[in-house]
């Protein structure tokens, strides 16, 4: 009874959220990735809104080296739910010249997309970017607001935050300035699961365990690809596998996994002593790695 309490008061604080985003902004979007988070922020936008469709597209950065079953997951589900897709392209960037393509071992598209989204806000002129970030995925999201304002730069500055006393958000903004909007910024990966499982959420096959041809490296499990670079002396092997969490795929490792239903899943996180992001690649560069990102713009 008190797990049910608990997701019901999340969903409700979520739902409140979303609702507030309406209130306060002119042009919102939600960013979407085709992952469990922003999958779940749909469902419970469509709860926030109904009988009436969700009033804001959603937006896709694509780095171009996503999971196949995550692009077809994303197209699939639009096109049931009739919603509005926005797509813009890391590879745009790149081939404009605003940023450059890495290079090497753990070369990644990942920290690129901060450009293209960024140009994606001036493009639309959108005023809220509602995302899936949680607080306890990392720590520089546990530092941040659930409405997070960004400068006219798109920079966040953890220092310069509002209060948000009572549930009370203050969207208020200057011209050129945009928010962040978490609203599910005090779930936890097992919450998240929990409300997956509850709904009946459908999802991409790859949060599944499957057999997959990876290589072993830094004591990670890499995903074989043509996006992925390999040394010589990497092995590529096959294992069963699936992934915690779902980005670019040369930024997210898979882990060891025998669980092929949501329940299984939930019980393997439950006895879990790794943490969701100890399986993301691209958060091993620094400390303070997703710090540095969100100040430039990142999600």
């Amino acid at each position: 009874m008190s797990t049910l309490l608990k997701t019901n008061a999340l969903e409700s604080e979520a739902i409140y959220i979303f609702r507030e985003v309406i209130s306060q902004f002119d042009k919102p979007v939600l960013l979407f990735s085709g992952g469990k988070d922003s999958i779940t922020l749909v469902r419970l936008a469509q709860k926030a809104f109904f009988p009436a469709k969700i009033p804001f597209p959603l937006l896709h950065v694509d780095t171009g080296h996503n999971f196949p079953e995550t692009i077809a997951f994303r197209d699939k589900l639009v096109k049931e739910l009739g919603l509005e897709l926005i797509v813009r392209n890391v590879q745009d960037a790149i081939d404009s010249g605003k940023v450059q393509e890495e290079s090497g071992k753990y070369s990644s598209r990942n920290s690129l997309q901060t450009t293209t989204l960024l140009d994606a806000i001036e493009e639309f002129k959108f005023d809220a970017c509602i995302g899936g970030a949680r607080r306890d995925e990392e720590k520089a999201r546990a530092k941040e607001r659930i409405f997070s304002v960004r400068d006219d730069f798109g920079q966040w500055d953890e220092k310069n935050q509002r209060p948000e006393l009572f549930d009370l958000l203050n969207g208020k903004i200057e011209n050129g300035q945009n928010v962040r909007v978490f609203p599910i910024s005090n779930w936890t990966e097992l919450d998240v699961w929990s409300y997956i499982e509850q709904e009946k959420i459908e999802i991409p096959s790859i949060y599944f365990s499957h057999k997959r041809k990876v290589f072993m490296r830094d004591g990670l499990i890499w995903s074989h690809s043509p996006f992925v670079y390999q040394e010589e002396d990497e092995e590529i092997e096959e294992r069963i596998v699936r992934f915690r969490t779902v980005g670019d795929m040369s930024c997210t490792a898979a882990v060891d996994s025998y669980a092929v239903t949501i329940a299984e899943v939930v019980g393997e996180i439950r006895t879990s002593t790794i943490s969701e992001r100890g399986a993301r690649i691209d958060d091993k560069r620094s400390e303070a790695a997703m710090e540095k990102r969100k100040q430039q713009g990142y999600f």
